[in-house]
């Protein structure tokens, strides 16, 4: 068992430690572009974003495990279980709203100059601004409840309030602000997830479409090497796919604690990596996506 519990720590620290990296190098390159990159793009501010979402998430889950599980509870405080927590639920938030975002500006930038899609694309970085700040106001209000539920368990009866994490509780709430919140949360989630698989698949049948109109132009040596289209069309659809299984997880067991006050270590366990799992897996798919299509179109 103490063994088991040795292993977890380190996968888990192991797994934070190599997404913050992700995410810095994520970052950096894409500031890069926005800075020196003779055409500025959208996207790379959305990026940008979402590295930076991703970064809190891996943080707060970081610091929260270290001085919960590794036994320096005290140094958290009221304070900082309100802080940690509220951030987290907020990156959170922010992260699947970016990769929404991120979703349909990649949409509007492939379709055609008719169709729907394409009025929705930004012509610059600066056009992203307001969105990205709507965002921000949104999940920080929809989070705001937590900055008087949460509470250390030290500064609290306990037989008052729920478990939230090791050391950090959430105070009872009456039934209608409860609903409330958990009914925005999972309507944001349902909303900005439908939004993102109804672009991804279309992006998927466009890429799909203009792969299958290629091939019939070009010869069967150019049938047998592999697109830019096919490698963007798997990329969006394995980034799409890990973050539905990552937060579709995260999401069923945030909600069946938030409405039962009850913990099983299982789901606590599941949970820990389902809500780090795509902060520190996605800027190594869109890192790795990049270089393949770089050295596609060179081979091409």
């Amino acid at each position: 068992m103490i063994w088991s519990d040795l292993i977890q720590k380190i996968i888990f620290l192991s797994l934070i430690g190599l997404g913050i990296l992700g995410n810095i190098l994520l970052f950096m390159r894409h500031v890069h572009m926005i800075i020196m990159g003779s055409e500025k793009k959208p996207i790379d501010l959305i990026f940008t974003h979402l590295a930076i979402s991703n970064i809190i998430i891996l943080c707060t889950s970081g610091i929260k495990y270290i001085t919960t599980d590794l036994h320096f509870k005290t140094v958290l405080g009221d304070a900082g279980c309100k802080t940690l927590v509220y951030l987290g639920r907020v990156s959170r938030g922010l992260s699947i709203c970016t990769t929404c975002l991120l979703s349909v500006v990649q949409a509007a930038t492939i379709s055609p100059r008719t169709s729907l899609w394409r009025k929705l694309k930004p012509q610059t970085p600066w056009q992203v601004l307001p969105f990205l700040l709507l965002l921000w106001i949104f999940n920080v209000l929809i989070s705001s409840n937590l900055l008087y539920h949460i509470t250390a368990g030290s500064s609290l009866n306990m037989s008052r309030a729920g478990l939230y994490s090791e050391y950090c509780y959430m105070l009872p709430s009456r039934y209608t602000v409860k609903w409330l919140f958990l009914s925005l949360m999972a309507l944001r989630d349902v909303t900005f997830q439908s939004l993102m698989g109804c672009s991804s698949g279309y992006m998927a049948l466009h890429l799909y479409r203009h792969h299958k109109h290629v091939l019939y132009l070009h010869s069967s040596r150019f049938a047998n090497s592999a697109s830019p289209e096919v490698r963007a069309t798997w990329s969006v659809l394995i980034l799409m796919t890990c973050f539905l299984l990552y937060y579709l997880g995260d999401f069923i067991s945030s909600f069946y604690i938030g409405s039962v006050f009850t913990l099983d270590s299982i789901i606590l366990n599941a949970k820990l990596f389902l809500g780090v799992g795509y902060a520190a897996l996605s800027p190594f798919i869109l890192i790795i996506k990049d270089f393949h299509l770089a050295s596609c179109w060179h081979a091409h």
